[in-house]
């Protein structure tokens, strides 16, 4: 199973070494300035050169982005005579991101972690974030409304997962078990202002060890550690400053498989963050899930806490 992994992973960046050894195309800017030309005319001739050349130099460029930070929430009590329990949750987040963009081509690739814990009152602490997602993305560019697109996405925990009971608790999935790997070919529409859609054909691959049941449709008896899907994948993303201080960032991802198109597996994450100033921000997150290998109950978590946060670039 690791081999695969590792396997989709070189793939990934082969890609990535393939666009990046694609021969920079010249600008076509002639810096020859005509003998008739006044010298005022020369110079700003000159001038608007440059800044054509600049800017294509700039566009050439890789685009990183990355923020990275930590949320807290607690409440304590001290002969408090209503009722209550103390508490403390926490997490730590890092996004990455790396654009680039080439006259027909951009390539596009997120990294997102987070990991958290949370206690109550007497309690040990218990696990409440934990989550591990990468994408690449690279489309042709059409000069159209559509441009074809090719994606690959891996998703999985960090580490050990559990649930809880007052007094036990039981280990239900970890690194890789399960893991998911998508790969989709399609079409996809960016507005260049926040929001994108994407929909195409999608191989899905899911991978298992110890629990099963993820790779045999719920079943925690089967015995298959390994599941190929063939389906459709649709992704919409949506980014926008609400206010000066507040931005939205949310995607939805549903994929259907082709033997069963009444069925979707559906994942909506949303998040509101609201800064303070520099550092300090405060969050909210709320993921709806609806995938029935999992359960047939939809799922919900949500969070609003208060955080600390460094823009990397």
């Amino acid at each position: 199973m690791k081999h695969i992994i590792y396997a989709v992973l070189v793939v990934c960046f082969i890609a990535n070494g393939i666009l990046l050894s694609q021969p920079v195309i010249q600008s076509n800017v002639n810096p020859t300035v005509p003998s008739t030309t006044s010298a005022e005319d020369a110079q700003k001739l000159l001038a608007e050169q440059q800044r054509i050349a600049d800017s294509i130099k700039i566009a050439r460029q890789w685009k990183p982005s990355g923020i990275t930070g930590a949320n807290i929430s607690q409440v304590y009590f001290k002969d408090w005579v209503q009722g209550g329990d103390n508490s403390l949750a926490w997490n730590i987040f890092l996004n990455l991101g790396l654009d680039k963009e080439w006259e027909s081509w951009k390539l596009k690739n997120q990294l997102k972690t987070i990991y958290g814990m949370m206690k109550l009152g007497d309690l040990q602490f218990r696990g409440n974030e934990n989550e591990f997602f990468l994408e690449n993305l690279l489309a042709y560019k059409l000069k159209w409304k559509l441009d074809p697109y090719f994606s690959n996405t891996i998703q999985t925990l960090l580490l050990d997962a559990y649930t809880y009971t007052d007094s036990t608790s039981e280990l239900v999935s970890t690194f890789f078990d399960p893991g998911y790997i998508t790969q989709s070919l399609g079409f996809m529409f960016d507005d260049e202002a926040g929001f994108t859609f994407r929909i195409g054909a999608a191989l899905k691959e899911t991978f298992t060890n110890r629990f099963r049941s993820f790779s045999n449709n719920g079943d925690p008896n089967g015995e298959k550690t390994f599941l190929f899907e063939t389906g459709l994948e649709s992704v919409i993303t949506y980014k926008k400053q609400i206010m000066e201080n507040i931005i939205y960032d949310g995607r939805l991802r549903a994929f259907s498989r082709f033997n069963s198109l009444d069925v979707w597996d559906v994942r909506f994450d949303n998040n509101i963050a609201a800064k303070i100033n520099k550092y300090i921000s405060v969050n909210f997150t709320a993921i709806i899930i609806h995938e029935i290998a999992q359960t047939r109950r939809t799922q919900l978590k949500q969070g609003l806490q208060i955080g600390l946060s460094y823009l990397i670039f």
